[in-house]
């Protein structure tokens, strides 16, 4: 028999697979970890623990349970999320906690300083996009003026897929997707890192090296075989950030197909055939050679969930309180009677890029209910990502399919909302693996055992949410109390307290 085996680390918990070379999940197994935030718009995790204690565990489990033997396993293919900063000495070891993606805005001040410095023009021709929270290239300068003791050690800054991958094989590798949010570092014509920009930053020799996702990055080191049970020399491809790795999963293969990810953000890729520059996006390679993608994020989706769990709904169960809450939701009707959620917890991301945002709820009265208020957080969230839809068609790039994925799309109030409000169906696939499942297929296709348009016999489209057109009016309503209640509170916590 024939196997391959994808692994993922998220923001809350990582995920593997074990999948045969039909598409056929033989076995599945999850870790959770937390999100560290030790101040205010700052957010971590610790490499060691996190990601590679994690997958060095899952690995193990599956071998464990499905029986398989190592030697079965063709290929490995890892994602991650990202792009994160994490700063490795000369033995590999990371230097302190690793920094997240666009969740973590602790170098607004290096991304203004930058993108004044560089020009907005300049940014936007020479790496496709302007400097934002989700960029890495302000985050090394924060570390080399912040941790200099840190920075003066840095053998390598990775990347989380790329520290999985160096642990499996000693190759420090990215793909070119995730290199591409490592701005002002990447040229998006000539796809290589540039020296350009890095003047008061760092030399880009520190970063990885830039390969396609679908690449073979090494193979299983005796080493990394005594820890995790794979076989020695078992390859391991390049592999790509989560979001890419779920969209592959689902079949987003194509100019004009969109994912839209349900996860502790809500994230959209939608691929196009040529470099789409717009400072309200992001613009990246895509992780396979030959197309682009437009990226946009959220910045608190699932996030903001889990924390409506555990402020507001303690006196739940937390293995079926996210359930609960769903119900009380959908029995308060469309428009939550009333109330406006801003869903921007942790700033907010496309369209506004406003690391200083702030979650607010209007329009609370003594009738309201805990389900009424979670069905506004929800609504809110879809007003967001409305916003980005919005965001993509005035950039002239049309969206042909949206294809929902992620763990949210378990929660239908919510998975409804945003088609209700944003006009648009969704198709949902028959597998929500997620990235793992993406990760498997992709080191399938890899290593040539399948080809790429067979991940429709492997995750085929099982339904179709359409938008009720009997909540437009309401929703209209909705929407616009939204834009308004931002505009008008934007300006009133600028700074951080």
């Amino acid at each position: 028999m024939t196997y391959f085996l994808g692994v993922d680390v998220g923001t809350y918990e990582s995920k593997g697979a074990l999948v045969d070379s039909e598409g056929k999940i033989v076995a599945t197994a999850t870790r959770g970890h937390e999100l560290i935030v030790p101040q205010a718009g700052w957010a971590e995790h610790r490499p060691e623990e996190d990601w590679w204690g994690e997958v060095v565990a899952i690995i193990r489990e599956l071998l464990a349970i499905s029986r398989v033997a190592p030697g079965e396993i063709k290929a490995v293919g890892c994602s991650a999320i990202g792009p994160c900063m994490l700063p490795v000495d000369a033995a590999g070891n990371p230097l302190g906690n690793a920094v997240l993606y666009g969740v973590d805005t602790r170098a607004s001040v290096e991304v203004d300083e930058l993108n004044e410095k560089i020009g907005a023009e300049t940014l936007m021709r020479r790496c496709g996009t302007g400097l934002t929270s989700q960029s890495v290239g302000p985050k090394i300068q924060w570390l080399r003026r912040h941790r200099p003791d840190y920075f003066a050690k840095t053998w390598r800054v990775m990347t989380s897929q790329t520290f999985l991958v160096y642990r499996l094989t000693g190759e420090v590798v990215i793909d070119r997707y995730t290199g591409g949010n490592f701005g002002p570092f990447y040229d998006v014509d000539t796809q290589a890192w540039t020296t350009d920009f890095c003047d008061g930053i760092a030399d880009p020799s520190i970063l990885p090296e830039l390969r396609w996702g679908d690449e073979i990055a090494g193979t299983v080191t005796a080493k990394a075989a005594a820890e995790t049970g794979l076989a020695v020399g078992t390859k391991v491809i390049v592999g790509t950030v989560d979001a890419a790795a779920e969209a592959l999963s689902v079949g987003v293969l194509d100019a004009g197909d969109m994912m839209v990810m349900y996860g502790s953000t809500m994230f959209m890729i939608l691929l196009t055939e040529q470099i789409a520059r717009d400072a309200r996006l992001w613009y990246a390679p895509w992780t396979l050679n030959g197309l682009h993608a437009s990226a946009a994020g959220l910045a608190t989706s699932g996030t903001l969930t889990h924390w409506f769990r555990d402020q507001l709904a303690r006196d739940l169960d937390p293995a079926t309180a996210f359930g609960t809450l769903a119900a009380e939701a959908a029995a308060s009707p469309p428009g939550a009677r009333g109330l406006t959620v801003l869903p921007h917890f942790s700033g907010e991301r496309t369209p506004h890029h406003n690391p200083h945002a702030r979650g607010a709820v209007f329009g609370l009265d003594l009738t309201h209910t805990r389900g009424d208020l979670y069905r506004a957080v929800l609504e809110g969230m879809a007003c967001a990502a409305t916003e980005v839809f919005e965001t993509y068609a005035d950039a002239a790039m049309p969206v042909k399919r949206l294809i929902a994925v992620g763990g949210g799309t378990k929660n239908v109030p919510w998975l409804q909302a945003v088609s209700d409000v944003s006009g648009l169906p969704q198709l949902l696939p028959a597998h929500t693996a997620g990235a793992s499942y993406g990760d498997a297929f992709l080191a399938a296709y890899a290593t040539g055992h399948v080809g790429l348009r067979d991940i429709s016999a492997w995750n085929p489209i099982s339904r179709i949410v359409e938008p009720n057109p009997a909540t437009r009016p309401v929703y209209d309503r909705t929407l616009s109390a939204y834009r308004a209640f931002y505009a008008r509170t934007r300006d009133l916590r600028q700074t951080p307290p």
